[in-house]
């Protein structure tokens, strides 16, 4: 099933089976409630969903191989054989044990917040199972990227790493089409750095390849919207997604899959309605 090849935009809704993630940590991690919660993304409009076993938060340590396979695999195989075949399973992690182990149990696509940098071997294995392989830019790692994060030019740095990060990656035999670019909202980034990123999503689209926008209830849309906690920050996070849609983003990773579904299906009518009077 080439997902890609959709022309709507597509939800990747969130179930991190994390103790630590930022925003709904600890939520997920009973088999039971994890697989209902992944079932009701589906319901309410997810494409795709994407099963992590660490969080990659600002200052999140690292999780082993092993623990990951413990909280991933078994939720993973179950959502396979409950989820509709037309909704994919992603699996977020940057190790080649852990990807190998959870396309075995069902999964579509490796979301690499590394891009290949952590284990290259898993850029090795997305080639050999010819799945979507998701790039994302990251300055640092999640222990350390919000230190202090400098650039000279952040839109045209990030760009030149994912450009070159998709060059290697087809070296080992990732097809050019199986590739998914995301600039890595909050990765390493201040919050002038995360606007101006949203402000020129569309020079990231200009490079061909499908982008995926993580902006979901992300801590730098706080200062804007009155220090709210992340779980009030779905209206902001819809907002983003909106300009995603506008300038022609592909993918976006969503804690609220429902209205930012909505809000891509109505910025996707409104996109389409005004290029056929375009056109016309």
């Amino acid at each position: 099933m080439n997902i890609l090849g959709s022309d709507r935009p597509l939800i990747m809704g969130i179930l991190n089976l994390t103790p630590d993630s930022f925003s709904d940590g600890g939520q997920y991690t009973e088999h039971d409630v994890a697989v209902k919660y992944a079932l009701r993304m589906a319901q309410e409009g997810a494409d795709i969903i994407d099963v992590g076993g660490e969080s990659t938060r600002p200052g999140s340590g690292r999780v082993s191989a092993e623990i990951q396979k413990q909280r991933v695999l078994p939720v993973i195989a179950e959502l396979r054989k409950t989820l509709p075949e037309n909704i994919i399973i992603s699996i977020d992690t940057t190790l080649a044990e852990v990807a190998d182990a959870a396309l075995d149990a069902g999964a579509a696509i490796i979301n690499d917040i590394s891009a290949g940098r952590d284990d290259p071997d898993i850029v090795k294995l997305a080639a050999k199972h010819k799945c979507p392989y998701i790039i994302m830019h990251m300055q640092g790692t999640p222990e350390t990227m919000q230190a202090n994060p400098v650039y000279d030019d952040v839109i045209e740095e990030i760009i030149i790493f994912l450009l070159e990060r998709t060059e290697s990656v087809q070296k080992y035999g990732i097809r050019s089409q199986d590739i998914i670019i995301d600039p890595g909202i909050g990765f390493g980034k201040t919050t002038e750095h995360n606007f101006k990123i949203l402000a020129n999503l569309h020079n990231f689209v200009d490079t061909g390849y499908p982008v995926l926008l993580g902006a979901s209830r992300k801590r730098f849309m706080e200062s804007i919207c009155k220090k709210a906690a992340p779980k009030e920050l779905m209206g902001a996070t819809c907002a983003t997604t909106v300009i995603g849609v506008a300038a022609g983003v592909k993918l976006f990773r969503v804690h609220d899959v429902r209205e930012n579904r909505q809000a891509a299906d109505i910025a996707w009518s409104i996109y389409n309605n005004s290029k056929k009077n375009a056109d016309s």
